[in-house]
Protein backbone atom coordinates (compact mmCIF):
# COMPACT_ATOMS: atom_id res chain seq x y z
CA UNK A 1 0.00 0.00 0.00
CA UNK A 2 3.17 2.53 0.14
CA UNK A 3 2.45 3.36 3.45
CA UNK A 4 3.83 3.22 7.42
CA UNK A 5 -0.12 2.82 8.04
CA UNK A 6 -0.98 -0.87 8.94
CA UNK A 7 -3.56 -2.18 6.18
CA UNK A 8 -6.43 -2.52 8.64
CA UNK A 9 -6.58 0.91 9.35
CA UNK A 10 -6.71 1.92 6.11
CA UNK A 11 -10.40 4.15 5.79
CA UNK A 12 -13.20 2.84 3.60
CA UNK A 13 -16.46 4.81 3.82
CA UNK A 14 -14.34 7.14 6.58
CA UNK A 15 -13.76 4.36 8.87
CA UNK A 16 -10.68 2.24 9.17
CA UNK A 17 -11.63 -0.97 7.04
CA UNK A 18 -11.43 -3.16 10.70
CA UNK A 19 -14.93 -1.90 11.68
CA UNK A 20 -16.54 -3.44 9.21
CA UNK A 21 -15.03 -6.84 9.15
CA UNK A 22 -15.99 -6.76 12.84
CA UNK A 23 -19.32 -5.01 12.53
CA UNK A 24 -19.60 -8.49 9.85
CA UNK A 25 -18.78 -10.84 12.64
CA UNK A 26 -21.10 -9.56 15.28
CA UNK A 27 -24.37 -9.44 13.31
CA UNK A 28 -23.32 -13.42 12.48
CA UNK A 29 -23.34 -13.77 16.28
CA UNK A 30 -19.94 -14.53 16.69
CA UNK A 31 -19.50 -13.93 20.52
CA UNK A 32 -15.68 -13.01 20.65
CA UNK A 33 -13.34 -11.75 17.85
CA UNK A 34 -9.14 -12.52 18.41
CA UNK A 35 -7.60 -9.61 16.32
CA UNK A 36 -3.69 -10.42 15.71
CA UNK A 37 -1.75 -7.48 15.91
CA UNK A 38 1.82 -6.63 15.13
CA UNK A 39 2.74 -3.80 12.75
CA UNK A 40 1.56 -0.52 14.41
CA UNK A 41 -0.28 -2.65 16.88
CA UNK A 42 -1.27 0.30 18.89
CA UNK A 43 -2.88 2.10 17.13
CA UNK A 44 -4.70 -0.97 16.01
CA UNK A 45 -5.53 -1.34 19.82
CA UNK A 46 -6.97 2.33 19.91
CA UNK A 47 -8.81 2.19 16.96
CA UNK A 48 -10.98 -0.52 18.53
CA UNK A 49 -10.99 0.04 22.28
CA UNK A 50 -14.65 1.17 22.44
CA UNK A 51 -15.37 -2.27 20.51
CA UNK A 52 -16.80 -4.76 23.03
CA UNK A 53 -15.55 -8.74 23.22
CA UNK A 54 -12.34 -8.17 21.57
CA UNK A 55 -8.76 -9.75 22.19
CA UNK A 56 -5.89 -8.74 20.91
CA UNK A 57 -2.66 -11.33 20.14
CA UNK A 58 0.78 -10.32 19.52
CA UNK A 59 2.69 -12.16 16.52
CA UNK A 60 6.01 -10.59 16.89
CA UNK A 61 6.92 -12.37 14.10
CA UNK A 62 5.59 -12.63 10.50
CA UNK A 63 5.68 -16.31 9.78
CA UNK A 64 2.32 -16.75 7.62
CA UNK A 65 -1.26 -17.14 7.50
CA UNK A 66 -0.45 -20.48 9.46
CA UNK A 67 1.17 -18.57 12.04
CA UNK A 68 -0.97 -16.12 12.42
CA UNK A 69 -3.36 -18.37 14.17
CA UNK A 70 -0.72 -20.61 15.88
CA UNK A 71 -0.03 -17.07 18.09
CA UNK A 72 -3.73 -17.64 18.96
CA UNK A 73 -3.75 -21.28 20.51
CA UNK A 74 -3.73 -20.35 24.44
CA UNK A 75 -6.89 -17.79 23.53
CA UNK A 76 -9.03 -21.16 22.03
CA UNK A 77 -7.38 -23.52 24.46
CA UNK A 78 -11.13 -23.43 26.59
CA UNK A 79 -13.13 -23.23 23.42
CA UNK A 80 -15.61 -25.23 22.35
CA UNK A 81 -17.08 -24.86 19.35
CA UNK A 82 -16.57 -23.25 15.76
CA UNK A 83 -13.55 -20.68 14.95
CA UNK A 84 -14.07 -18.62 12.09
CA UNK A 85 -10.45 -17.27 10.66
CA UNK A 86 -10.52 -14.67 8.42
CA UNK A 87 -8.34 -11.39 6.93
CA UNK A 88 -8.90 -8.08 8.74
CA UNK A 89 -8.83 -6.25 5.53
CA UNK A 90 -11.88 -7.35 3.96
CA UNK A 91 -14.19 -4.61 4.76
CA UNK A 92 -16.82 -6.08 1.96
CA UNK A 93 -17.50 -9.46 4.03
CA UNK A 94 -21.38 -10.23 4.23
CA UNK A 95 -22.74 -11.15 7.69
CA UNK A 96 -25.30 -13.24 5.93
CA UNK A 97 -22.79 -15.63 4.21
CA UNK A 98 -21.03 -16.19 7.46
CA UNK A 99 -24.75 -16.81 8.90
CA UNK A 100 -24.74 -19.60 5.67
CA UNK A 101 -21.41 -20.56 6.53
CA UNK A 102 -22.31 -21.18 10.48
CA UNK A 103 -25.75 -23.02 9.54
CA UNK A 104 -24.05 -25.38 7.18
CA UNK A 105 -21.44 -25.77 10.25
CA UNK A 106 -24.09 -26.64 12.62
CA UNK A 107 -25.55 -29.33 10.05
CA UNK A 108 -22.51 -31.05 9.24
CA UNK A 109 -20.03 -30.75 12.32
CA UNK A 110 -17.13 -30.83 9.38
CA UNK A 111 -13.09 -30.66 10.93
CA UNK A 112 -13.19 -27.44 8.44
CA UNK A 113 -15.70 -25.86 6.48
CA UNK A 114 -14.08 -23.17 3.94
CA UNK A 115 -16.35 -20.26 2.18
CA UNK A 116 -15.64 -20.52 -1.50
CA UNK A 117 -17.01 -18.59 -4.68
CA UNK A 118 -17.43 -19.27 -8.27
CA UNK A 119 -15.57 -16.59 -9.66
CA UNK A 120 -15.76 -16.29 -13.84
CA UNK A 121 -11.70 -14.77 -14.21
CA UNK A 122 -10.04 -16.94 -10.79
CA UNK A 123 -6.68 -15.74 -12.15
CA UNK A 124 -3.95 -15.08 -9.52
CA UNK A 125 -6.70 -17.09 -6.91
CA UNK A 126 -6.32 -20.97 -5.41
CA UNK A 127 -8.70 -23.02 -7.05
CA UNK A 128 -11.02 -25.09 -5.13
CA UNK A 129 -9.94 -29.20 -6.68
CA UNK A 130 -12.96 -31.24 -6.17
CA UNK A 131 -13.50 -35.33 -7.15
CA UNK A 132 -15.84 -36.38 -9.82
CA UNK A 133 -18.36 -36.81 -7.17
CA UNK A 134 -17.32 -33.38 -6.14
CA UNK A 135 -16.15 -34.22 -2.97
CA UNK A 136 -13.66 -31.01 -1.75
CA UNK A 137 -9.64 -32.28 -2.11
CA UNK A 138 -7.28 -29.86 -2.11
CA UNK A 139 -6.68 -26.00 -2.81
CA UNK A 140 -3.91 -25.52 -5.60
CA UNK A 141 -2.40 -22.17 -6.17
CA UNK A 142 -1.86 -20.76 -9.25
CA UNK A 143 1.46 -21.15 -9.55
CA UNK A 144 1.34 -24.86 -9.02
CA UNK A 145 -2.06 -25.36 -10.98
CA UNK A 146 -2.14 -27.74 -14.60
CA UNK A 147 -3.80 -26.33 -17.10
CA UNK A 148 -6.85 -27.89 -16.35
CA UNK A 149 -6.76 -27.30 -12.78
CA UNK A 150 -6.77 -23.39 -13.74
CA UNK A 151 -10.05 -23.71 -15.84
CA UNK A 152 -11.70 -24.20 -12.34
CA UNK A 153 -14.10 -21.32 -11.70
CA UNK A 154 -14.39 -21.89 -8.04
CA UNK A 155 -11.90 -20.12 -5.98
CA UNK A 156 -10.36 -20.26 -2.26
CA UNK A 157 -11.24 -16.83 -0.27
CA UNK A 158 -9.49 -17.46 2.72
CA UNK A 159 -12.44 -17.52 4.84
CA UNK A 160 -12.68 -20.42 7.12
CA UNK A 161 -14.84 -22.18 9.75
CA UNK A 162 -12.92 -24.96 11.80
CA UNK A 163 -13.73 -27.08 14.43
CA UNK A 164 -12.04 -25.66 17.68
CA UNK A 165 -9.93 -29.06 18.57
CA UNK A 166 -9.33 -29.47 14.87
CA UNK A 167 -7.90 -26.82 14.32
CA UNK A 168 -5.87 -26.81 16.98
CA UNK A 169 -4.42 -30.58 16.69
CA UNK A 170 -3.80 -29.44 12.68
CA UNK A 171 -1.61 -25.95 13.48
CA UNK A 172 0.61 -28.43 15.82
CA UNK A 173 1.33 -30.03 12.42
CA UNK A 174 2.24 -26.64 10.42
CA UNK A 175 5.67 -27.07 8.69
CA UNK A 176 7.72 -24.10 7.25
CA UNK A 177 9.00 -26.74 4.41
CA UNK A 178 7.93 -24.21 1.23
CA UNK A 179 9.77 -21.78 -0.66
CA UNK A 180 8.93 -18.87 2.11
CA UNK A 181 9.70 -20.81 4.59
CA UNK A 182 6.20 -19.93 6.00
CA UNK A 183 3.15 -21.84 8.36
CA UNK A 184 0.21 -21.94 5.95
CA UNK A 185 -3.35 -22.01 6.81
CA UNK A 186 -4.20 -23.44 3.96
CA UNK A 187 -2.27 -26.53 4.90
CA UNK A 188 -4.77 -27.37 7.70
CA UNK A 189 -7.46 -28.64 5.12
CA UNK A 190 -4.60 -31.42 3.64
CA UNK A 191 -3.71 -32.06 7.05
CA UNK A 192 -7.17 -33.01 7.96
CA UNK A 193 -8.00 -34.56 5.03
CA UNK A 194 -5.31 -36.80 5.76
CA UNK A 195 -6.05 -37.70 8.74
CA UNK A 196 -9.58 -39.24 7.78
CA UNK A 197 -11.78 -35.67 9.28
CA UNK A 198 -14.39 -34.28 7.20
CA UNK A 199 -13.16 -30.89 5.33
CA UNK A 200 -15.97 -29.02 2.78
CA UNK A 201 -15.81 -25.98 0.65
CA UNK A 202 -19.60 -24.43 0.08
CA UNK A 203 -19.36 -21.85 -3.08
CA UNK A 204 -21.60 -19.39 -0.75
CA UNK A 205 -19.54 -16.01 -1.29
CA UNK A 206 -20.84 -12.71 -3.12
CA UNK A 207 -18.99 -11.55 -5.80
CA UNK A 208 -18.30 -8.12 -3.21
CA UNK A 209 -16.44 -10.19 -0.66
CA UNK A 210 -13.29 -11.01 -3.74
CA UNK A 211 -12.93 -7.36 -3.64
CA UNK A 212 -9.21 -7.46 -2.48
CA UNK A 213 -7.00 -4.36 -1.19
CA UNK A 214 -3.39 -4.29 -2.02
CA UNK A 215 -3.20 -0.70 -3.49
CA UNK A 216 -4.54 2.61 -3.41
CA UNK A 217 -6.28 1.96 -6.85
CA UNK A 218 -8.08 -1.19 -5.28
CA UNK A 219 -9.08 0.87 -1.94
CA UNK A 220 -10.80 3.34 -4.07
CA UNK A 221 -12.63 0.34 -5.57
CA UNK A 222 -13.89 -1.21 -2.77
CA UNK A 223 -14.61 2.38 -0.89
CA UNK A 224 -16.94 3.34 -4.03
CA UNK A 225 -18.79 0.11 -4.24
CA UNK A 226 -19.49 -0.40 -0.61
CA UNK A 227 -20.92 3.59 -0.59
CA UNK A 228 -23.06 2.12 -3.85
CA UNK A 229 -23.78 -0.47 -1.69
CA UNK A 230 -25.31 2.24 1.00
CA UNK A 231 -22.22 1.09 3.80
CA UNK A 232 -21.48 5.29 4.09
CA UNK A 233 -25.26 6.23 4.44
CA UNK A 234 -25.65 3.24 7.23
CA UNK A 235 -22.32 3.86 9.12
CA UNK A 236 -22.34 0.06 8.96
Amino acid sequence: MKSELAKVLFPVCDRPMIHFVIDALQAAGVAKTIVVVGHQQEKVRETLKDRENIEFVVQAEQLGTGHAVQVCRENLQSHDGPVIVLAGDSPLLQSTSLKTLLAEFEKTQPALLQGTLHKSDPTGLGRIVRDAEGRFTGIVEEKDATDQQRKITEVNMSTYIFNCSDLLDALGQLKQNNSQAEYYLTDCAALLGAAGRPVEALPVLQDCESLSINNQEELAIVDAKMREMGYASNDA
